[in-house]
């Protein structure tokens, strides 16, 4: 699993400024995603900005007072670089370069993208890095089609956590259900929903997923009496775990950093952390560090002797 954040987005554009032909005057963003990675070359660059739309109709985005005195007509521009936030089969940029040949005989048009897969580089004037398949951005992954191949948690995620108030296992609980304040928003179908919630709520937990139009396969909650039985049995990670290996899924998507660590490190597997916004991946130094630390106490208090 190849993740790349928007802090990663910008860190590869800013490293590799130098990759951008000298001289470029104009910046153009390949909806949609490419406007992201657009903005922020433009941004560093201190140059103007449109999209393909705006290019082919001679248009370029409007800007903030500051940067009007850096704004020519648009026949003055000469060279000029689209970008895209990445490249995988090439047909996005085959489609662009049709679009815009021949239209501007005078301006010099480069191509670029920020992640590539390594066979794509040659589809390409510059690229900044190689991200190779499969592979995840913070971006676009809650609309991604590959979310029918991930585990996703509820609670944090797809909606807020309940406060202590809210979970008593009674009724403050099911106006919590009913009432949860969205968070994240999806428009792909998610495989598997997995979450610590007992399965006695799955009608209002149904219900406020069909309300916030929240498509997905499968449901998969705790089968445990109450909420004393559940904090009994003190494995809210392993659980989710077990259903992240019994299903095979490619990536689970958890909101808590502790659950995601313990997801990881039972699974083997990666782990989306939406609090802390970062993947977190299986690490066997974490595991061990009890282990080590016992024997660095031996240790010690054999030479103490």
């Amino acid at each position: 699993m190849n993740y790349r954040s928007i802090e990663d987005l910008n860190r590869s554009i800013v490293s590799n400024l130098g990759k951008v032909p000298r001289g470029t005057d104009l910046v153009v963003g390949v909806p949609r995603s490419g406007l992201l990675a657009a903005n922020l070359l433009a941004l560093h660059l201190n140059l103007p900005l449109t999209d393909v739309e705006g290019f082919v109709n001679g248009r370029i985005l409007q800007s903030g007072n500051r940067f009007k005195k850096h704004v020519k007509p648009f026949d003055e521009y000469k060279r000029v670089v689209f970008l895209d936030d990445s490249l995988y089969s090439g047909s996005a940029l085959k489609a662009v370069k049709e679009q815009v040949k021949g239209l501007y005989p005078d301006k010099e048009i480069f191509f670029g993208a920020v992640f590539v897969v390594p066979d794509g580089a040659g589809m390409l004037d510059f690229h900044f890095d190689v991200c190779k398949w499969p592979r995840l951005f913070e971006w676009n992954m809650m609309h991604s089609s590959s979310l029918e191949n991930c585990c996703v948690d509820i609670d944090g995620v797809l909606c807020k956590d309940p406060t202590a108030e809210d979970n008593d296992d009674g009724p403050n609980y099911e106006r919590f259900l009913a009432d949860a304040v969205p968070l994240l928003h999806t428009t792909a179908t998610i495989g598997y929903l997995v979450t610590n919630r007992l399965e006695k709520y799955r009608a209002q937990t149904e219900a406020w997923m069909a309300r916030h139009n929240i498509k997905y396969k499968h449901l998969i909650m705790r089968d445990l009496p109450n909420k004393e039985a559940r904090l009994k049995a003190n494995d809210h990670g392993g659980f989710k775990a077990s259903m992240y290996l019994k299903y095979d899924c490619w990536l689970f998507i958890e909101s808590s950093e502790v659950q995601a660590w313990q997801i990881a490190n039972i699974s083997g597997r990666p782990v989306y952390c939406v609090d802390a916004r970062k993947m977190i991946y299986p690490n066997v130094i974490r595991q061990t560090n009890g282990r080590v630390k016992k024997l660095l106490v031996r240790t010690l208090r054999m030479f103490s002797v």
